[in-house]
């Protein structure tokens, strides 16, 4: 009950069928009977909806307290909402200075969903920035830190991968410090400015292309 549990679906391809199999490999390899959050991994067609259907279901059931999706655009999360179907609690997607997606993060804002941000230190790939730097400096943090604060003060649910413990340690220590307003506002302004993401962006994907959507 300490802990928040959050797997995914890797595929819709096999409909109903396929999320029972998975969710219930899931609930065995990690030893526990239920999920926090549940989400489908990518808008990548095959019976999308029939999935989204059965996920719902298991949340009716209890064993799935949240459903949740990632890497999902506008066009795919009207699809559900046009279908009549709830949107999704959760929204995961890739978020930091360099990649701010401002009009999914703007769609799921104005439809109560919480945006979930992976990559939030952008791969690793930015922290020698000299800009970013300066605010690590002024702040007495490190620019990991900095980033993280970025995506929290944006209402952003951050999740930084590690596998180091005084890493781990680091990302937990940013609840005692605030960056400002102005601060905020250059660092997106900067980072909007050569934006970039770090890998596909399967938020573009027009998902037909891989099989039926219901």
């Amino acid at each position: 009950e300490h802990i928040f549990i959050t797997t995914k679906l890797y595929t819709t391809t096999g409909g109903r069928r396929q999320v029972l199999q998975s969710f219930q490999q899931s609930l065995n390899n990690l030893m526990v009977n239920y999920i926090d959050l549940y989400l489908i991994h990518a808008p990548q067609g095959g019976h999308v909806l029939e999935a989204y259907d059965t996920m719902l279901e298991l949340q009716k059931q209890g064993r799935i307290r949240s459903v949740g999706v990632s890497n999902f655009g506008i066009q795919h999360l009207e699809a559900i909402r046009n279908s009549g179907r709830p949107l999704p609690s959760v929204n995961q997607i890739e978020l930091h200075p360099w990649m701010q997606n401002v009009p999914i993060v703007n769609y799921c804002r104005q439809h109560g969903i919480a945006l979930m941000a992976y990559s939030p230190l952008a791969k690793a790939s930015v922290l020698n920035d000299p800009y970013l730097q300066r605010f690590a400096s002024k702040y007495r943090r490190s620019p990991a830190q900095i980033l993280l604060r970025w995506s929290l003060q944006n209402g952003f649910i951050a999740i930084p991968k590690t596998s180091h413990i005084h890493r781990l340690e680091e990302n937990l220590n940013i609840f005692d410090f605030h960056l400002s307003d102005k601060d905020m506002a250059r660092l997106s302004e900067y980072g909007r400015a050569r934006s970039r993401g770090t890998g596909w962006d399967p938020t573009q994907n027009d998902w037909s292309q891989f099989g039926p959507v219901y």
